[in-house]
């Protein structure tokens, strides 16, 4: 599933073999993408903002994709075969050494400068956490605004904080061993912070190359993220799959491990042997970036 770390990925890999080249094929599925025409155009740059990416050209305009659950930017050079077959693939910027191309984004658009800064979505875009500027404490503030929104649904609003999805959402809070279900209310602002710092944290080393992972060794990447009726790695009690909330998105808890509210400062512990919090590795500069449908 694309989350945050997926269109950072996605960007380092776009921006430095776009940057500064003239697209000299530019094709698109949809009559409003194509007009005026990106061909012969300037690339300025590529940028993340959440899990949104933007291919910035020399005319003021921005295109804007959404890669929704399933959709992908794979980076190939000129003539280089596809992972997807040609007809899923909805955007194609080219230029003399590489190929661009987005496969079934659920959102496009071309937009001018007024559109983009006036975007349904990324006008009211909240703090990013892959940001190198991201405003923690604005985070926290927009997080606290419902104090009777389960924990588990508002970190998913990209308003509030931008970059988190379903596997984030529930690796994170399993680790930090917050409810998911819990009022935001009910959870001490210090314990939110920690949240936010160790999601940044994990978010930042999965930029490299590798798959996705939140724990460390041979087997599962996941400590609880799609493996619902699997034993909890702290106690062994059984995974559950839960839909929270008004949107129903589905949540990987332990029902037993949640300290609920209140809880000391020994409750963020992890479970034995936790992935270690390091840096960012190299970002490569070929392959798909894509991710998988929630389960």
């Amino acid at each position: 599933m694309p989350e945050g770390d997926t269109l950072h990925r996605a960007a380092a890999r776009l921006d430095p073999a776009l940057r500064g080249r003239v697209v000299t094929r530019f094709r698109a599925y949809r009559p409003e993408l194509i007009f005026p025409d990106r061909t012969g155009r300037r690339v300025l740059g590529v940028e993340a903002r959440g899990k949104n990416l933007l291919v910035h050209f020399d005319d003021r305009r921005s295109l804007w994709t959404h890669l929704g659950m399933s959709g992908l930017w794979q980076l190939t050079a000129p003539g280089e075969r596809w992972r997807r077959p040609a007809h899923r693939a909805r955007i194609v910027v080219a230029n003399e050494v590489a190929e661009a191309v987005c496969f079934d984004p659920p959102d496009v658009a071309l937009l001018t400068e007024p559109e983009l800064a006036r975007h349904r979505v990324l006008a009211r875009l909240g703090p990013d956490l892959l940001a190198a500027d991201f405003d923690r404490a604005e985070a926290l503030r927009r997080l606290t605004t419902d104090a009777d929104r389960p924990l588990g649904e508002a970190v998913l609003d990209q308003r509030l904080v931008a970059g988190i999805g379903n596997v984030y959402k529930s690796e994170m809070l399993f680790l930090t061993r917050l409810d998911p279900r819990a009022p935001v209310g009910t959870i001490a602002l210090e314990r939110l912070d920690v949240l936010l710092r160790a999601t940044r944290r994990m978010m930042q080393r999965n930029l490299g190359p590798h798959p996705r992972r939140t724990r460390e060794g041979r087997g599962p990447r996941y400590w609880v993220y799609g493996r619902a009726g699997l034993g909890c790695p702290r106690c062994h009690t059984r995974i559950e799959m839960q839909r929270l909330g008004t949107t129903g998105r589905s949540s990987y808890l332990c029902p037993r491990c949640p300290s609920g509210p209140g809880a000391g400062p020994s409750a963020t512990a992890p479970p034995a042997n936790p992935p270690p919090v390091v840096t960012t590795g190299k970002v490569g500069s070929r392959g798909p970036v894509t991710g998988r449908r929630a389960r």
